[in-house]
């Protein structure tokens, strides 16, 4: 289990309060002025201003706050037994992110980091994007996506919807895109061999061929699977914050066109917004920019109901 502790002002400490709303439950700990519970974090608020974040997803759920110091410790890595010279070899680095958005696409992006490209990547300020707000990243992906040879895949949510419709799972989506973006990486760095590729582990090896059985060309060789792979190898942390820009980019992008800035995440503050949507341009609208079968969909819908009946 992670500990993340940020100091905060008045106003972002509010910010915490306000985003962890629909999760809040009572306290009764020292100092203590608010508390929430997510499946897998536990968020406690101070008086003195300090927030602390607790539990396996602490690093995910703090970076929406501030940056922070890696922690001292954190849960190990789980997965395939890496060399020990592994975070100083050429690698492929593979990892995804708005999964667990109701707003906005998912996005898949792969990097090739050689040895020689690390320490610049390292001067960017190349890290576990947990570690990074998103700022930070913004600021830094493009000279990443110059620096090394990268492939990222945006699913936008219509084609999301269409096959969550026909069954499929979000394993079998992510499989899907982190297959290909390894391929075209491979293909961009041709002849270049690279000498292991590291996926950031969603799900069990035998499950993620499962998934991807029927596609033609399946990227086998030399791959390894484990979590917390952005600790591992840069080519993973890097992937990371390309794939993590390009979400924020498609965000951006649909809060234009929809005419109302879309929040992160799935929080009580995303259903109101999509209630308000619903509300002000039908569901149409709300399911062109939504994962359609999050539960924040029948939120949306039981706000706006009352708000109609008012």
């Amino acid at each position: 289990m992670s500990t993340i502790v940020l100091k905060l002002s008045s106003a972002d400490q509010q910010k915490v309060h306000a985003y962890y709303d629909a999760q809040a439950v009572p306290t009764n700990a020292p100092g203590a002025i608010f508390m929430a519970k997510t499946a897998h974090a536990t968020i406690t608020s101070y008086t003195s201003g300090k927030v602390m974040f607790q539990g396996a997803e602490a690093e995910q759920e703090a970076t929406r706050f501030g940056e922070f110091e890696a922690p001292t410790t954190t849960t190990s890595s789980k997965g395939d037994k890496l060399p020990e010279n592994f975070a100083s070899l050429n690698v492929i680095g593979s990892d995804e992110t708005g999964t667990g958005d109701y707003f906005g696409p998912i996005t898949v992006a792969a990097a090739y980091v050689p040895e020689e490209k690390m320490a610049l990547l390292q001067t960017l300020g190349v890290k576990d994007s947990k570690m990074l707000t998103d700022a930070k990243m913004r600021d830094i992906a493009p000279a990443i996506m110059e620096a090394v040879p990268y492939s990222v895949l945006t699913l936008h949510n219509d084609k999301y919807n269409k096959v969550k419709e026909q069954g499929w799972s979000q394993g079998k989506i992510k499989a899907l895109l982190h297959n290909q973006a390894l391929r075209h990486v491979l293909s961009k760095i041709e002849p270049t061999k690279p000498d292991y590729i590291l996926i950031d582990q969603f799900e069990e090896r035998d499950t993620y061929y499962r998934h991807i059985q029927e596609e033609k060309d399946i990227v086998r060789d030399r791959v390894l699977f484990a979590t917390k792979a952005e600790q591992l190898h840069l080519s993973v942390a890097a992937a990371s914050i390309i794939a993590r820009f390009a979400f924020l980019s498609a965000m951006d992008q649909l809060s234009n066109e929809i005419g109302v800035e879309l929040p992160k995440g799935a929080s009580a503050i995303v259903d109101q917004v999509a209630a308000n949507i619903l509300l002000s341009q039908g569901e149409e609208a709300l399911h062109s920019v939504t994962k359609w079968h999050f539960a924040n969909t029948t939120k949306a819908s039981r706000i706006a109901a009352k708000n109609r009946m008012i």
